[in-house]
């Protein structure tokens, strides 16, 4: 991923820096089980040596693997060479004992998970973050009244605090089910070369992975099976979404003829070369952009679950370009989300405004049943508000002057109900004595 999207955190968890330090603590713990295992010939000292003295260096490892084309060997040479480089002359080189019975998918795939954890690790405490302030923000605008819309038409009254509060329960989701992909990748394999611990007793591989807060696969071949990998790619694609879903309503909402929210345009800020009266959601239109890509991805992680036979190399291209990307974009969406939706900028006299552009259209649903109760069938019913809705709605249309759905039905004969009971229908609160229901749920929701 490019510099101007990725977190120094989370960039550092991809970085070679970070997997040759995973790699180093691997072959160290092994040699420790090793000697506490006391099967082979190394020793207890040693393997304090290799713990006291193990070491490595990114820019030797880089111009060994330049001539082995083997990045495991290129990392195995170098630090055996810092392990070995106070050892006397004539003594046994401690790191003989350094990688004994393993295979490279053994060290990268258990440090591979290892990364996962870690970049898991930071998703979630961005999920949290993003959904406690939706939460927050819920409750701040719970009376804040507006339209909702249906296919992109208004549809009926109410309030902005739910918008946020959907997001929270979704984000909550997202939260549970990063929390599940993490528990899913959180494994180790030291097995050998085709899972069969044919060098190396199953214990190494229990002691490393309890050091390292990883579960030992169960059965390895010689890779960890990539459903792991693909079901967290499934995950960070769906939590990606709900990013996009939260981007895009506020996108649609700060179009200029809605502009009921703008996302906080700071000082200094510019918003078109050419336009100096612009104020783009460009934060929010990257959002939607890198969720494209984290989508995506989860694509090339299904397909690295079909490998040949016991382990094929088809996968490692793939996914070092692929799991590294995803990760980053969704850690600077959410830095982005976290950002707009603290200080989105909420317009409540346009939400006004816009709930009654429609000259009380929004109302029909409530005169439909209030007819329906003075004892006429539902279809009459349905015949009355339709007429009048379609001609509040073509005067709407053509900015021509007319009177409202309201006094329309007020003046057709049609029509059942009293002034009073009109009154009272077209009151938008009446759609809203029940949403006490959805704030005290909400009130319960903890990412935790």
């Amino acid at each position: 991923m490019i510099d101007r999207y990725t977190r120094p955190e989370m960039g550092h968890i991809f970085s070679l820096e970070n997997k040759y330090a995973i790699w180093q603590e691997i072959e160290v713990l092994a040699c420790e089980a090793q000697a506490e295992l006391g099967k082979i010939g190394i020793t207890k000292e040693e393997a304090a040596w290799i713990r006291e003295h193990a070491a490595f260096d990114k820019d030797e490892v880089d111009a060994i693997e330049a001539v082995t084309n083997h990045d495991v060997i290129a990392f195995l040479t170098d630090m055996g060479r810092h392990i070995d480089a106070d050892v006397p002359e004539g003594d046994p080189k401690p790191s003989r004992w350094v990688h004994f019975g393993m295979t490279s998918s053994d060290l990268g795939d258990t440090a591979l998970c290892y990364q996962l954890v870690q970049a898991t690790d930071i998703l979630l405490d961005d999920c949290k973050k993003l959904g406690e302030i939706c939460k927050r923000r819920a409750f701040e605008e719970r009376e804040t009244l507006c339209v909702g819309r249906t296919h992109g038409i208004h549809a009926e009254p109410m309030t902005f605090g739910m918008k946020f509060g959907s997001w929270a329960w979704e984000l909550k989701r997202d939260y549970d089910r990063l929390k599940d992909a993490r528990a899913n990748v959180a494994f180790g394999a030291i097995s050998g070369a085709v899972g069969t611990y044919s060098s190396i007793d199953p214990f190494v591989e229990e002691y490393v992975c309890e050091h390292l807060g990883l579960v030992h696969d169960p059965l390895s071949t010689q890779v960890i099976s990539r459903d792991h990998h693909a079901y967290l790619a499934g995950v960070l694609a769906t939590t990606a979404a709900t990013c996009e879903r939260i981007a895009t309503e506020i996108r649609n909402l700060q179009r200029t003829d809605t502009l009921e929210v703008e996302e906080p345009f700071r000082k200094g800020q510019k918003g078109s070369s050419a336009m100096p009266h612009k104020r783009n959601p460009i934060t929010a239109e990257k959002v939607c952009g890198l969720s494209r890509v984290v989508k995506a991805n989860a694509q090339v992680a299904f397909d690295n679950v079909a490998l040949w036979h016991e382990r094929d190399i088809s996968h490692s291209s793939a996914e070092r370009v692929a799991q590294a990307d995803s990760f980053i974009a969704l850690d600077h969406m959410f830095q982005c989300l976290i950002r707009i939706v603290d200080g989105l900028v909420l317009y409540p006299q346009r939400m006004l405004a816009n709930l009654n552009k429609t000259r009380g259209l929004i109302y029909s649903s409530k005169v439909l049943l209030a007819l329906v109760e003075t004892g006429i069938t539902r279809e009459e019913a349905y015949k009355i508000v339709q007429d009048d809705a379609m001609a509040t709605w073509h005067e709407v249309q053509d900015c021509t002057p007319g009177t409202s759905f309201k006094d329309k039905l007020a003046a057709d004969s049609r029509c059942t109900l009293t002034p009073q009971q009109l009154d009272a229908i077209f009151d938008p609160q009446s759609f809203l004595v029940r949403k006490d229901v959805v704030f005290d749920r909400l009130e319960k929701l903890e990412f935790e």
